[in-house]
């Protein structure tokens, strides 16, 4: 497991990672906007240790608010997941 997170002023970001059964999981906490983009991105795409997952699960049962930008990142996520075999689902309710 692997959290990223912003910590700085009132509001505050979370991204959490991990691998279960060969699906990525990430829990998103907070606010999602250009502050937390470079954040997001990495706790989406980055850091496959042995294999790339078959699946990316997002789950953002705790975000409070999320701007365009938070909509550019996960476009972003899906096309760079479409060019791959990976699936990505994006969840809104708590795992």
């Amino acid at each position: 497991m692997s959290d990223i997170g912003n910590t700085d002023g009132p509001d505050r970001f979370s991204a959490v990672h991990c691998m279960v059964d060969g699906v990525r999981v990430v829990t998103v906490e907070g606010e999602i906007d250009h502050h937390v983009r470079e954040l997001l991105s990495a706790a989406l795409l980055s850091g496959y240790d042995a294999a790339p997952p078959s699946r990316i699960v997002v789950d953002l049962g705790g975000v409070t608010f999320m701007d365009s930008t938070g909509i550019n990142i996960f476009i972003t996520a899906f096309q760079a997941v479409s060019a791959t075999e990976l699936e990505c689902v994006m969840s809104v309710c708590r795992l």
